[in-house]
């Protein structure tokens, strides 16, 4: 089974515009794993249910694979499928 670093996953799929700033939520607490507030090096494997509050937003997704390399802008969406995404209050 694969398994990805939270903020090299969060990178690779697009979902912060980079690795640095995947960490820094991190480390503020802004990212759970499965409903555990996450660490930047926690590994993620498919079937996780990630919980993201970046960019205005609470983006509730579950991965469904690993990347094994680089993603395109395009592709990122094969990698995970989105629950819920609902304003920032």
């Amino acid at each position: 089974m694969t398994i990805m670093r939270l903020d090299l996953l969060l990178h690779k799929l697009c979902l912060t515009k980079t690795r640095s700033i995947a960490k820094n939520a991190c480390d503020k607490g802004l990212v759970s794993v499965n409903g555990k507030t996450a660490k930047a090096a926690e590994k993620i494997k498919p079937g996780d249910v990630i919980l993201l509050k970046l960019y205005g937003y609470a983006h509730e997704l579950r991965i469904t694979a690993i990347p094994t390399g680089n993603v395109a802008k395009k592709d990122a969406g094969n990698y995970f499928a989105m629950i819920s995404r609902k304003p920032l209050s």
